[in-house]
């Protein structure tokens, strides 16, 4: 049986990057917020999940910036495990928690290509998971998914729900992650939770899509939806670099925590400073209703030979970096969005507006 317990989702102040060593000083910055974050939520229940934003590690100037991939994975990428994971990995023992939380990667198996990789640490300190990110804002984000790496991609790691949205089996239920624009698709969340999950992973989402509620109606949908818990915590103000006077509130805060009915247990809306949120899962109440329910648990009544039209024909395209590096902003635009858009024109699934004529 699994006990209740508390969760909590770190909304940090950050520092963007120009040299993977700036990493560390917003490491401690997420020492010092845990500890404080720890103490006043384990007064509810203990606390057994420790959740940090996306942009928590490095912040978000590569993609702010335009840097040229080449140029971040030699200079701000990390490796997983490294030393940040390592120092992440003895704040998880130091607080007996798990820990899930995001990084743009490099890795020796895929030379030249940068990922933008969730991972969850155990209490013992040791990665239990990656999950390679799936969909990302594209305009801006530059990151590979595996559908970028398609054919070789399922040659290494098989075709199947685990080689794409990863589960983790543990002592506080069945974790996986979504990140950010992930929590828009909802075959992110399905595939997850087709996979198992119970608790997921859902973190960060700038402005404009946090105040204008995105960010909360994709977060409680993909848990109503699929009966999970999404632990959603947003960045707090963010300094462009180490020297920069004033941070930018670039997240909007809205930091969610969603039960697997939909139903928000703990929320966050101020972005003054750093802060967090906190709720309680209870994975035994979820089992109970996906077990006993008649209407509500959903995933029972998937008719899966009709779903399968609705993906029959090819949308975006797979191994769009197997032969070609990631792109900058422009370029993606001409080569990748404007196509696609002219794709859907093109079958008649688009009609062109008024406005265009």
């Amino acid at each position: 049986m699994i006990k209740p317990y508390g969760v909590v989702g770190l909304v940090p102040t950050i520092w963007g990057i120009k040299t993977r060593a700036d990493i560390m000083k917003n490491i401690s910055h997420l020492e010092e917020l845990t500890a404080g974050a720890l103490w006043l939520s384990s007064l509810d229940l203990p606390v057994k999940l420790l959740v940090l934003p996306e942009g928590a590690l490095q912040g978000f100037n590569d993609e702010a910036l335009d840097i040229p991939i080449a140029d971040f994975l030699e200079d701000g990428a990390i490796e997983i495990p490294g030393p940040e994971t390592d120092r992440l990995g003895n704040l998880a023992k130091h607080h007996n928690v798990f820990i899930m939380a995001q990084a743009k990667v490099k890795d020796p198996e895929w030379p030249g290509i940068m990922f933008n990789v969730g991972f969850i640490i155990n209490p013992q300190g040791k990665i239990i998971l990656k999950h390679h990110k799936m969909s990302a804002l594209l305009p801006c984000e530059r990151s590979a998914s595996p559908h970028d790496l398609f054919d070789a991609w399922v040659e290494k790691y098989g075709y199947n729900l685990q080689s794409f949205w990863p589960v983790v089996d543990t002592e506080i239920g069945r974790l996986g992650i979504m990140m950010a624009m992930e929590g828009n698709f909802p075959e992110n969340g399905r595939g997850l939770a087709m996979n198992g999950a119970e608790v997921v992973y859902r973190a960060s989402l700038p402005t404009p899509f946090t105040e204008n509620d995105i960010f909360e109606i994709s977060n409680r949908a993909r848990a109503l939806e699929n009966n999970m818990y999404v632990v959603a915590p947003n960045i707090g103000g963010m300094y462009l670099d180490q020297n920069t006077l004033a941070p930018i509130d670039c997240g909007g805060g809205l930091s969610k925590i969603v039960d697997y009915k939909g139903r928000i247990v703990g929320k966050q809306s101020d972005t003054n400073g750093s802060t967090y949120v906190s709720g309680v899962v209870d994975i035994e109440a979820l089992r109970y209703h996906r077990t006993h329910s008649q209407v509500s648990n959903w995933m029972k009544d998937i008719r899966t030979e009709c779903a399968q039209l609705i993906y029959k024909e090819n949308i975006y395209p797979k191994n769009l970096y197997l032969h070609q590096a990631q792109s900058n902003h422009a370029d993606y635009k001409t080569q990748v969005i404007e196509p696609q858009i002219q794709k859907m024109l093109d079958r008649g699934i688009w009609k062109k507006s008024s406005y265009d004529l």
